[in-house]
C-alpha cells in the first residue's frame, strides 16, 4: 500500500548497501560486518576494516557466533564472520534518534548478540536506535600473547564504535548521541572503554550494570597464558603456535581451565576466586590503566554515566554453583583473605558484620569485591572526573526458586530490556511475571530511555557528600548509598588489577 514503509528495508553503508527485515514494526538489520573475519593471518591481529561489496547485502540474520567458553545459544549460524553487529531502528528514513550501542560480553568469555535476552524491540519501540555487537572473547579477545597486540576485544569494540560513527545517521541515528552499554563484563568494556585513548569521542554517554574489577598485570597474564598453552599441547604461548589450534578448541579448553583456576590459588591469588583466568590486561597501550585510576589521575574525562549493581550479586554464582548453603568458616576467611581490601580488611569485614555467618560474610565480599565497590567507585570516579554519574541498587527479591536468588546478577537485564520472555528472563523472573516486575521492568527500562536520550536518568545525580542512590524495588526510592558498611572498608583503596603479589 502507498506509504507503508517497506517489509525489505534498504540501506547504504560505506561498504556497500544492506537489506534488513521489518520485525515488530521496526527495521532490523543483522550481520552487518565491522571488521574482517578474525582468522587466517588476522587471528589474534587487531580487527581489519570490512571490504567493500557490490549490489545489496542480505542482513536478516545474525552473523555466526564468536568461539565462546560458556553453553550459550548463540543461534544456528555458522562461519568465521564473527566480527558483525546488528541494527534495530525505529524509521531509516528519520534523523538525529538518540542510540544505545549493547555490548553483551559475559565473564570476557561470552558474547552473543543473538540471546533473546537482549531483543531491542522495547527500546526501539521507545524511539531508540539499538545497536548490538559480537566481538572476540576468551582466548581469541584476550589472552596476553608477546606476538599479537592486547586486550584485542576491546579493540573489535572500538571498531564497532567507528562504524556506528560512519553509518548510524544512515539508519536514522545521531553519531553524536551514542550511549554505550553493557553489564559485568560488559560493563568492563564500557569502564575500559572511558579509559582508553582510541575510544574517545566515539560515544557520548555510557552505562555499566554490575562493572567488574577483572585487569591483570602483564606479569600475571603471561604465566596464565603460557599455563594454558602447556595444557592446551601448544608448541609455545605465542598467536603462531595458537593459530594451529582451532579456535572452538581453544574456547573448551579455556572453559575447563576456568574449573581449575582454584589449583593455582598459591601464584595467582585473587585472580584464581573469579572463575576467568583471561580477564583484560594493564598493558600501558591499549589499556594504559585501571577505568578507577584513569578518571581518578586526570586521564581520562568523567561523561554522563549511569552505574550501579544489584544487591546480591554473588548470589547467582552461589545457586548455581550448588554452593548455596554450604559455606563453611573457612571459606569465609578464604574469602576475606583474597578479596578484602588489606591490609585490614578482614578485621574490618567481622567488625562491620558482627552477626554474619559464614555464608554472609562471603557473599558479602565477594559482592563487594568483584561488581558492588568497582560500580560505586566508577560512579565516585567519573564525578570527580568532571562527569555526571547517576547510581542504582536493584533490591528486588527474583520470585523463582522460592527467592533464594535475592537480588542476583544479571536480574537487571531482562528487566531493562523489558524481556521477561525470554529463556533468562524467564528462569530469573518466572513464566507468568508479576505486575511489581512488570512495573519494575518499565521503570528501569523508562530510566535508560530518558538517559540515553536526555543524559539524566530522572533521580539526584551522585554528589561525594549524598551519595544518592535509586534503590529499585517493588517500590524505588533515592536514598544515601545502601551498602555503607561496605563503601566505608573500602574507603580509600583502590581496584587494582590482579598480580603475582596478589595483595590489594
Amino acid at each position: 500500500m502507498p506509504g507503508q514503509p517497506p517489509e525489505r528495508p534498504r540501506v547504504r553503508t560505506t561498504e556497500g548497501v544492506v537489506q534488513g527485515r521489518r520485525r515488530q514494526g521496526h527495521a532490523v538489520f543483522r550481520g552487518i560486518p565491522y571488521a574482517q573475519p578474525p582468522v587466517g593471518a588476522f587471528r589474534f591481529a587487531a580487527p581489519a576494516p570490512p571490504h567493500r561489496w557490490e549490489g545489496t547485502r542480505q542482513v536478516a540474520e545474525f552473523g555466526p557466533a564468536v568461539p565462546l567458553s560458556l553453553p550459550v545459544d548463540a543461534g544456528p549460524s555458522q562461519g568465521t564472520n564473527w566480527l558483525t553487529l546488528n541494527v534495530c531502528t525505529p524509521d531509516t528514513g528519520a534523523a538525529g534518534l538518540p542510540v544505545l550501542v549493547w555490548l553483551p560480553v559475559g565473564g570476557y568469555v561470552s558474547a552473543a548478540s543473538s540471546d533473546p535476552m537482549y531483543d531491542p524491540a522495547a527500546l526501539a519501540g521507545a524511539g531508540l536506535v539499538v545497536v548490538t555487537i559480537n566481538c572476540r572473547v576468551g582466548v581469541e579477545g584476550f589472552a596476553f600473547l608477546d606476538d599479537a597486540p592486547p586486550n584485542r576485544g576491546f579493540l573489535d569494540q572500538v571498531a564497532a564504535l567507528q562504524w556506528v560513527r560512519g553509518n548510524i545517521a544512515a539508519f536514522g541515528g545521531d553519531p553524536d548521541r551514542v550511549t554505550v552499554a553493557g553489564q559485568s563484563a560488559g560493563a568492563g568494556s564500557v569502564a575500559a572503554l572511558l579509559a582508553m585513548r582510541s575510544a574517545r569521542g566515539l560515544f557520548r554517554r555510557a552505562i555499566a550494570h554490575s562493572v567488574p574489577g577483572l585487569h591483570s598485570t602483564p606479569a600475571l597474564a603471561r604465566q596464565v597464558t603460557a599455563a594454558f598453552a602447556q595444557r592446551l599441547g601448544a608448541a609455545a604461548p605465542t598467536a603462531a603456535a595458537l593459530r594451529e589450534i582451532d579456535p572452538w578448541r581453544l574456547a573448551a579448553g579455556l572453559t575447563a581451565f576456568n574449573a581449575d583456576l582454584h589449583a593455582h590459588r598459591e601464584n595467582w591469588g585473587r585472580l584464581t576466586e573469579t572463575g576467568t583466568a583471561l580477564c583484560p590486561v594493564i598493558d600501558g597501550e591499549v589499556l594504559p590503566e585501571t577505568p578507577w585510576s584513569a578518571l581518578n589521575g586526570g586521564h581520562a574525562s568523567g561523561i554522563e554515566l549511569l552505574t550501579g549493581h544489584t544487591r546480591d550479586e554473588f548470589r547467582l554464582f552461589s545457586v548455581m554453583g550448588g554452593r548455596r548453603g554450604t559455606f563453611t568458616g573457612q571459606d569465609a576467611r578464604a574469602a576475606l583473605e583474597l578479596l578484602a581490601p588489606q591490609p585490614h580488611g578482614a578485621e574490618a569485614y567481622r567488625a562491620a558484620f558482627p552477626r554474619a555467618d559464614p555464608e554472609e560474610l562471603v557473599e558479602t565480599v565477594y559482592s563487594d569485591a568483584l561488581f558492588r565497590m568497582p560500580s560505586q567507585k566508577l560512579a565516585e570516579a567519573n564525578a570527580a572526573a568532571g562527569g555526571t554519574s547517576y547510581l542504582f541498587e536493584l533490591r528486588w527479591t527474583a520470585p523463582v526458586l522460592d527467592g533464594a536468588l535475592g537480588a542476583c546478577h544479571s536480574l537487571d537485564v531482562p528487566l531493562a530490556f523489558g524481556t521477561l520472555d525470554s529463556p533468562v528472563g524467564v528462569r530469573l523472573v518466572g513464566e507468568e511475571p508479576a505486575p511489581e516486575a512488570v512495573a519494575l521492568s518499565d521503570e528501569i527500562r523508562g530510566a535508560w530511555i530518558r538517559f540515553v536520550t536526555t543524559g539524566d536518568a530522572g533521580w539526584a545525580a551522585h554528589r561525594p557528600d549524598q551519595r544518592l542512590t535509586r534503590v529499585l524495588d517493588a517500590e524505588s526510592e533515592t536514598l544515601p548509598y545502601p551498602e555503607q558498611a561496605s563503601h566505608r572498608i573500602w574507603e580509600g583503596h583502590s581496584i587494582a588489577p590482579f598480580d603475582l603479589s596478589w595483595s590489594p
